[in-house]
């Protein structure tokens, strides 16, 4: 499998529409700043589309889902193992959070199985692109092969490419024991240690996140060689955090805007951002999780997300929430009046 997209630049924002919008906002009935971070969305969106007045009429929502080797271990997750597939049939039938808000947002959403532990049936709009029953117990080994984190990083681009006409792209993620996966690629890309970061994931109790750092400190003895993201990725990663890497570093090449959702999620935007500096220009932050090392991923970030709700679900859902902030913010920017349209003295009149 070619790779060689992987190492290729994010797309340039274009400067000229990103000044005309700037001054159109300046030409709204309202003091300048008074609509606060509304107004840069907007001109950020503007910049990324290419055209004054933005839209987000056309959102798609990616949901990958698969096992990690490491929920094996006792009290890495509150729930066993068997809910990563159980959870993907629930997203069949319509019944997880995230079908409900992409219902209300009248999105495009696809759930894909890039490695459940044991296989599942055919499911009402389930992809099947099963890499592995799983990643490998990283305390032990690496959780993946290069063929498989190949494949999954493709996975991600694929999504990409199925999401061609939306004007908006959002990666969700199902994995018992992820949170163990993206705390330790965290741990490395930060230089910081599992005490900092690990929170109680699926619900643990403090001698559960005990426990769980415990393994997470293990294998970053084991795995201290890892010395390049693609690297830290392959070692310490799961196949649905490698698609959501590949998903953004796509999408910024194509010239897509990404919302990105909560820890997990940004653990991955961090590794795409190591990998492409400027994939990050691309990037909106949804929201703050309540896992203990969101706030350190956003920092590393420079970012500031929109919401701060409490959420620590997965699955797309605090991304889903601040999709009506970004509509807002286009729709103000562009329908509001101007001053000479609405016959308003500006203050420099």
């Amino acid at each position: 499998m070619n790779m060689q997209w992987l190492h290729n630049d994010a797309a340039a924002l274009n400067p000229e529409i990103k000044q005309q919008a700037l001054e159109r906002q300046a030409e709204l009935t309202k003091p300048p700043g008074a609509l606060g971070q509304l107004e840069s969305l907007a001109v950020q969106l503007a910049a990324m589309q290419g055209k004054v007045k933005p839209n987000l009429d056309n959102i798609h929502i990616s949901v990958f889902a698969a096992d990690h080797g490491i929920a094996a271990n006792k009290n890495i997750s509150a729930f066993p193992q068997a809910v990563t597939a159980e959870m993907v049939r629930n997203f069949s039938r319509g019944g997880a959070a995230i079908n409900v808000l992409a219902k209300q947002l009248d999105s495009t959403l696809e759930v894909i199985n890039l490695g459940t532990i044991g296989a599942l049936e055919p499911l009402p709009s389930v992809l099947e692109q099963r890499i592995a029953a799983g990643t490998a117990d990283f305390s032990k080994q690496a959780a993946m092969t290069e063929a498989q984190l190949d494949a999954a990083l493709d996975a991600g681009k694929q999504a990409v490419i199925r999401a061609d006409s939306a004007e908006l792209f959002i990666g969700g993620e199902m994995g018992i024991g992820n949170t163990s996966s993206a705390s330790a690629i965290a741990c490395v890309l930060l230089n910081l240690p599992a005490s900092d970061l690990v929170g109680a994931g699926t619900g643990l109790d403090k001698s559960g996140i005990s426990n769980k750092s415990s393994f997470i400190n293990q294998a970053l003895k084991l795995h201290q060689h890892a010395d390049s993201p693609l690297e830290i990725l392959r070692c310490l990663g799961g196949f649905e955090i490698a698609a959501l890497v590949g998903s953004y570093l796509y999408c910024a090449q194509s010239g897509k805007p990404v919302l990105i959702d909560g820890f997990i999620s940004s653990t991955a935007a961090l590794v795409a951002s190591k990998l492409c500096p400027s994939a990050s220009s691309w990037f909106f932050y949804a929201h703050t999780s309540a896992e203990p090392g969101h706030l350190h991923i956003m920092n590393a970030l420079k970012a500031s997300p929109l919401l701060n709700m409490g959420m620590r679900l997965g699955e797309a859902s605090g991304a889903a929430m601040a999709v009506p902030i970004l509509q807002m913010a286009c729709a103000l920017h562009n329908e509001m009046a101007t001053f000479s349209e609405a016959g308003v003295s500006n203050k420099d009149d």
